[in-house]
């Protein structure tokens, strides 16, 4: 319902409003602060009656005279499987008028405003695209402001719970603002966390509704009883307004109320009380009533007329009769009618004669269907009308299913069972039968309900076929689906004897679905780091899908290869597979690829890990573009972080981290704790360069994704992510953690577990730390091996990665020309590969070297070149350590300047640590060291720690020079990672 200032607001009801003011006045100052670093979202809580509703109304009274737009909606109880019901119920209204103070409000998504889509089809947007088209369209909201008022949303549907979650998370930089009300216990958890989660950043306003005070309830709402039975009325009624009414009108009335029991909802007296006001009506005014309590808030007299089959002017007459009673009341439009409050519509239609109630929601759907509305509007009375087997309802539920599968497939999983609960269990029905379980195992499957799923595809898989002289299609399509649901699950061993024993089965699936079948094994040991195991086998399938002229399989086996040789760090080889993939995958149609995406994600990371961004770029869009299109959400995330991650090498951190925050609540909702924890560790090595240096979200970001893969073995994804926490413990200044946090997920000094083809990458990482705790042995060690792997992986990222691990080595052993030329070398490496954010990282790192090997001009142009990259790729941490380092490469810093860089990181050292700076500086190990203080060795190594992170240097031979200077600058080392 829309509500726009035209003047003076009128009361929103005629009993006063009392005990609220001071709720009131923090929403007014969210009102004036909207837009301008106020809460994007109001959430006010409390128990059935106590006031959320009225608080609402005059909210939205008072905002229209402050000159703002208002727009309410409201979640209602039998409505809860409708998609997006309570945001319909606020956009359905918009008019011209609004629209042209709102123009962007056009752009809204139809299927929010209760439209079909001008061309006739669904939504081709994933669900999540959808979320983000939503709030573009409010984010661009310019001049005046918008209020949006959705009341009761502990009985919105899933989507609509989504929709505010994203809202909350990525709040509208407008001014616009959305005020919520639900009840506490009857929140789903799921809105409760986003809320809680937004309360905590301070995107959301928190307001919970207690009881009204017991002198307003005597002074302002029963001044003409006597004092005494008032308190006993306020006492029996807990001071819920609601309740405290009722008792009232009861008293008046010499009507006796019931005990007031409380047990998550309303009072058991309160529920007598309003139905005692049900008991005076007239047969025309109860029906009238009924069919306004089945209708919703979608009642009209119109609609109520073809319900009740009553003429229109007999049912005006009657409801006016039940609108003095207050029973029903008008939207602020006058064209809508609805009860007064949820209990009463609750009370009413389940109390409704159940055969006169199917009778109401049949008529509803059929007068619904004559008007053009949605089927998912339609769906929901034709849900609650149904008593038996009924082919023509069944036919519209399971359309109204497969339009919401993309944008709500948990009211698509719900439609779905209900038809599977009528259809009859004949053996006529059997193959409808496994087919609509297949849908809703898939629908269930991207809600995030993985374990329903997967037991709902294992019963696909046992059911005989209706068939059984043809090929059973759909027991091999549901097998491949498990597979990936077992897989997503990190039940890697089920999931492999799934797939074996289809594979064994006798008569087994034809050529061309035998493939598909060994290409899912395939990546099941890929994800469990098995390839070699299977090389043999995916070569076998890949000739198999040429000779058969199967281009998807084909393309399916090519892309496996790639990316599995790719990880091994057969460069040749994963190069020449890669090739061959991009070429056919060129050639086939979106078409083509619509039902089977996953190649395009896997072509994606084998063209990142092979140095080739651009290329894995333009075939992540696509592949973004088809998985959005299609609905599929698994293979979006992937899709959205790789790309994501090709920004990031790329230098565009501020585009890659946008991407990944899309990965991760894409990941969130799949509820798969690998997929979230790779793509929440891969975050948080952006989010470090995006942040300053030792900010604790970066570490904590790293902690969450470790935790996210807890109980989930030693697949590929899950040791990446536990390894990925050791970048940021470096980054927090803690070497000793960082150094047993990878180890221990590498399985040991020559980090066995750890993807072959990044093996550099994470033995620089090793050499950085094992130097800043004084293991040298162990460093020089991992440089050499380092070295050892780039030359056989044999790739320019990975080469620079060896490069910079040597060149902390030889700045350890205090030889800064070596280590310039291994730092300027790394840098070429990196250029040459395109990973400009690596080649920035390399020549700051030896900026300072190079000064002081006497290149003065060649430092300058190597520091002012790493500058620029960073500035502009949103780097901000190798911006900070550039500026850092400014001083001492550049050399203009003079006497009267404040001690910077280094030098100045000397200077905020506590006594404790400036000594045993000193101690280090002048040859002393930690354990002389620890003797000499009488400390123990690894408290001397926890105040090293701190001292490298304060100074910026990484290594015992750095820190000496740096104290031997005192406040000189010395020529700068790298930082720790």
């Amino acid at each position: 319902m829309v509500e726009l200032y035209r003047g003076p607001g009128r009361r929103t009801n005629s009993v006063p409003f009392v005990s609220r003011s001071a709720e009131l006045r923090r929403l007014d100052a969210a009102l004036q602060h909207m837009g301008a670093g106020g809460p994007a979202l109001v959430d006010i809580s409390g128990e059935a009656g106590i006031g959320k509703s009225r608080l609402l109304a005059e909210f939205s009274t008072l905002a229209r005279r402050r000159g703002a737009a208002v727009l309410r909606g409201r979640a209602t109880e039998f409505e809860r499987h409708s998609p997006f019901q309570p945001f319909v119920d606020a956009f359905a209204d918009l008019d011209q008028q609004v629209l042209r103070v709102f123009p962007s409000l056009r752009e809204l998504p139809p299927v929010l405003r209760g439209r079909a889509e001008p061309s006739g089809e669904p939504w081709n947007r994933d669900r999540f695209g959808l979320y983000r088209a939503t709030a573009d369209a409010l984010g661009r909201i310019r001049g005046a402001r918008l209020v949006v008022v959705l009341d009761d949303l502990h009985w919105a549907d899933p989507a609509s719970l989504e929709l505010v979650d994203h809202l909350v998370r990525h709040p509208v930089k407008a001014p616009f603002l959305l005020v919520v009300s639900r009840r506490d216990r009857q929140a789903p958890a799921a809105l409760t966390t986003a809320l809680a989660r937004g309360a905590d950043t301070g995107a959301v306003l928190r307001i919970s509704l207690g009881p009204l005070d017991e002198r307003d309830c005597v002074e302002e709402l029963a001044r003409d009883l006597p004092q005494q039975r008032v308190a006993e009325m306020y006492a029996a009624s807990e001071g819920n307004p609601l309740y405290f009414l009722a008792l009232l009108t009861a008293h008046r009335t010499a009507r006796l109320p019931g005990p007031p029991v409380r047990d998550g909802g309303p009072p058991t007296g309160l529920e007598a009380l309003l139905l005692d006001e049900l008991a005076p009506l007239d047969p025309l005014e109860r029906g009238t009533v009924e069919a306004a309590a089945v209708l919703g808030d979608h009642a009209t007299a119109d609609l109520i007329a073809a319900l009740t089959g009553s003429p229109v002017p007999d049912v005006v007459e009657a409801l006016r009769g039940v609108m003095r009673r207050d029973l029903i009341r008008t939207d602020q439009s006058g064209r809508r009618l609805a009860l007064r409050h949820p209990l009463i519509r609750a009370l009413v239609h389940d109390r409704t004669d159940p055969w006169r109630r199917q009778e109401l929601h049949r008529r509803a759907a059929a007068e619904l269907a004559e008007a053009g509305a949605p089927l998912a509007e339609r769906a929901h009375h034709i849900e609650r009308s149904l008593t038996g087997w009924d082919p023509e309802a069944a036919a519209i539920l399971t359309s109204a299913a497969e339009q919401t599968a993309v944008t709500a497939p948990a009211a698509s999983a719900h439609w779905l069972g209900v038809v599977l609960a009528i259809l009859p269990n004949t053996p006529g029905h059997l193959d409808k039968r496994r087919e609509l379980m297949l849908m809703r195992a898939g629908a269930l499957g991207t809600t995030g309900a993985l374990w329903e799923s997967r037991d709902l595809f294992h019963r696909v898989i046992d059911m005989p076929a209706g068939n059984e002289d043809g090929e059973d299609v759909l027991r091999t399509s549901a097998v491949v689906q498990c597979a990936v649901m077992e897989r997503q699950l990190g039940r890697y061993a089920e999931a492999d004897a799934l797939l074996r024993r289809e594979l064994d089965r006798r008569p087994g699936p034809s050529p061309s679905r035998r493939i598909g079948l060994v290409i899912e094994w395939c990546c099941r040991a890929q994800f469990v780091a098995r390839f070699p195991d299977v090389r043999e086998e995916l070569a076998e399938a890949l000739r198999g899908a040429r000779d058969l002229g199967d281009g998807l399989g084909e393309m399916g086996a090519l892309t496996l290869a790639a990316m599995s040789e790719a990880y091994e760090g057969d460069t040749a080889e994963a190069r020449r597979l890669a090739r061959a993939a991009a070429g056919l995958a060129d050639a086939l149609t979106d078409g083509d690829l619509a039902g089977l995406c996953e190649p395009l994600v896997r072509l994606g990371w084998a063209e990142v890990m092979l140095d080739r961004y651009a290329d894995a770029e333009r075939h992540t869009d696509r592949g973004v573009d088809i998985a959005r299109r299609t609905g599929r959400l698994y293979m979006l995330s992937q899709l959205l972080l790789c790309k994501a991650y090709a920004h990031f090498l790329t230098c565009r951190v501020t585009t890659a981290l946008e991407l990944a925050d899309e990965a991760a609540a894409i990941a969130r909702a799949l509820g798969s704790g690998e997929l979230l924890g790779l793509t929440l560790a891969i975050r948080s090595l952006f989010l470090m360069q995006a942040r300053p240096p030792g900010d604790p979200d970066v570490l904590a970001a790293a902690e969450e994704a470790a935790a996210a893969t807890e109980g989930t073995g030693e697949s590929w994804w899950s040791t990446l992510a536990r390894s990925l926490l050791a970048f940021a413990e470096m980054g927090a200044g803690d070497p000793h953690r960082a150094r047993d946090v990878l180890l221990d997920a590498g399985g040991g000094r020559d980090l066995p577990r750890l993807q072959p083809s990044l093996l550099p990458e994470f033995l620089e990482l090793l050499v950085a730390a094992a130097l800043a705790v004084g293991e040298t042995e162990e460093a020089e060690h991992a440089a050499e091996r380092a070295l050892k792997e780039a030359e056989r992986i044999d790739l320019p990222t990975r080469r620079a990665a060896a490069l910079r691990a040597l060149g902390r080595i030889e700045a350890h052993r205090g030889d800064p020309a070596s280590a310039a030329r291994a730092f300027t070398e790394a840098a070429r490496e990196s250029a040459l590969s395109g990973a400009t954010l690596r080649e920035a990282q390399s020549l700051l790192f030896g900026a300072a070297f190079t000064r002081a090997a006497g290149d003065g001009a060649g430092a300058a142009a190597m520091w002012r070149r790493a500058r620029r990259q960073a500035g502009e790729g949103g780097a901000t941490l190798l911006v900070a350590l550039a500026d850092q380092q400014r001083p001492e490469v550049l050399g203009d810093t003079d006497g009267s300047a404040e001690p910077s860089g280094p030098a100045a990181g000397l200077a905020q050292l506590t006594p404790r640590e400036r000594e045993i700076a000193e101690l280090v500086a002048e040859g002393l190990t930690n354990q002389a060291v620890a003797s000499r203080l009488c400390l123990s060795p690894r408290t001397v190594e926890s105040h090293i720690a701190r001292v490298y992170r304060k100074t910026g240097v990484p290594s015992r031979a750095a820190l000496a020079t740096l104290v031997a200077r005192h406040t000189v600058t010395a020529p700068g080392t790298p930082p720790p990672s």
